[in-house]
């Protein structure tokens, strides 16, 4: 089997900034949000099916999904929530597993900022949680996607808390230090990696 490190932390964390020094590094990642968003892509079956349940309030002008108004309905209905993840779940699971395949670095990065929630840890050879304390959740957050900080607060509990992702978490990376040693950090981790990938592959 690949061995696979699970790249995971809440919303403002700072994952794509790990895994894009990673993937300087020549590490192949597999990344769930990007694959969650091209399940949903204009002529996909997914936006479709959407489509048919929400109506035309879904799409933004351009055919394309309009995730300011699917956010507000998942939020509001526990009923909605189900139906979607039970749609998208299964698709963004067989994408995931189609790009891990094709991976050809020593070892591969999966980012799955779910990863607790949906309960994946079991999927990765290892688990890597990058970390940092609320306040700068929040406020990277809110500067980011420009909201205010309610709306930042109630999709930070409707993530795992802090303490249960840290409880999964076989490395941490603290993205509240400076940039450097932030990458440094990556280095460090890489070189661990490729020494566990290559004693996997001896097993």
């Amino acid at each position: 089997m690949r061995y696979i490190v699970a790249l995971t932390g809440g919303i403002g964390s700072g994952k794509s900034t790990v895994a894009n020094a990673f993937a300087a590094l020549g590490i192949d990642i597999v990344d769930a949000d990007i694959i969650a968003r091209q399940v949903v892509e204009p002529g996909q079956p997914a936006l479709a099916a959407i489509h048919a349940r929400f109506g035309d309030a879904i799409l933004l002008a351009d055919g394309g999904l309009n995730r300011a108004v699917l956010r507000q309905k998942i939020f509001s209905s526990p009923g909605d929530k189900r139906w979607i993840n039970n749609l998208l779940h299964p698709l963004i699971h067989a994408e995931t597993q189609r790009q891990l395949a094709l991976a050809r670095s020593a070892w591969c990065l999966w980012v799955v900022p779910l990863l607790v929630e949906n309960q994946l840890q079991h999927l990765a050879s290892r688990v890597l949680v990058v970390d940092v304390d609320r306040e700068t959740q929040l406020s990277r957050t809110m500067a980011r996607d420009g909201i205010g900080r309610q709306q930042a607060e109630n999709i930070l509990a409707a993530q795992a808390t802090r303490e249960a992702r840290l409880a999964v978490a076989d490395d941490i990376i603290d993205n509240g230090a400076s940039p450097d040693a932030v990458k440094e950090h990556v280095a460090e981790l890489n070189q661990r990696y490729l020494a566990l990938a290559a004693a996997s592959d001896r097993d």
